[in-house]
């Protein structure tokens, strides 16, 4: 057995003692937990047990997210239930503070807790993985205050695995980019508005149109600093006429092309 395959077993034992009673799973409807939600279903209908999938609307997160999670958790047959939250405000993270992921992530997932107790469930989980666990993520400590479970981190799954993982169980979000929240396009210390989120969404879905898989508009005043995987900066210097128009009908003077290419977390540099 190679080690893939004891990461699936591994996940497996641990997905079927967690639904021998009924289990929540915070579901934003990326691959992540989009394949955690799948595998626990499988296993809750062995032990007659429920899989309630809650996924919590921000104004921080993609437009698009909402209709993904909805047809990811139907597919899968779990419960959905959707809140709608404004944790721009009730998170306390308007001027983009660098603890803002613990913030965001405490109130987010306290609200999730809550749905949990009145459900009358104990095990919720959600989709950290490996690496996140390795990168500047402050929101895992507010999961882990609150005893929210990561099973595929645990099982030590990477995002390449995971992607593995859900092709082979033929999950339709397996190929799906990641989808962090539009807060992370914005150096920490900068006012939040959800006029600027709203136009970085129309910016990176607009590019996204054109072709392109990871997308990020990272924005520095009247700047946009687009990144796109490196194998595709030529392809988008070749758009450069559509992207400037884009991007100017948002409002912004300048676009500019990072020739590091797309990679997660850049606003996180200055971080010590």
């Amino acid at each position: 057995m190679d080690k893939y395959e004891e990461k699936c077993r591994k996940l497996m034992e641990l997905l079927d003692e967690y639904t021998k009673e009924d289990v929540l799973v915070a579901f934003s409807g990326g691959v992540d937990s989009s394949l955690l939600l799948w595998l626990l279903c499988a296993c809750a209908k062995v032990h007659g047990t429920r899989v309630y999938a809650v996924t919590l609307h921000t104004t921080l997160h993609p437009k698009a997210d909402l209709d993904v999670t909805r047809e990811a958790a139907k597919a899968a047959g779990a419960q959905h239930k959707i809140i709608y939250v404004d944790e721009l405000k009730k998170a306390g993270i308007e001027e983009n503070p660098e603890d803002r992921c613990y913030r965001c992530k405490k109130y987010i997932f306290t609200r999730i807790m809550e749905e949990a107790e009145k459900a009358g469930i104990h095990t919720v989980l959600e989709g950290t993985n490996l690496e996140d666990a390795k990168e500047c993520r402050p929101g895992i400590q507010a999961q882990e205050e609150l005893g929210i479970k990561s099973p595929l981190a645990l099982a030590g799954f990477t995002k390449d695995e995971i992607r593995r993982y859900a092709r082979e169980k033929q999950i339709p979000t397996a190929d799906r980019p990641s989808a962090p929240c539009l807060a992370t396009r914005f150096p920490y210390g900068t006012r939040l508005s959800y006029e600027e989120m709203n136009q970085v969404d129309e910016i990176e879905n607009g590019i996204r149109e054109m072709g392109f898989y990871n997308v990020r508009a990272r924005i520095h005043g009247n700047l946009v600093r687009l990144e796109v995987d490196e194998k595709d900066i030529l392809k988008l210097f070749a758009k450069k006429q559509e992207v400037l128009q884009l991007v100017k009908a948002q409002g912004y003077l300048y676009a500019t092309i990072d020739m590091e290419g797309f990679r997660s977390g850049s606003q996180d540099i200055l971080i010590k």
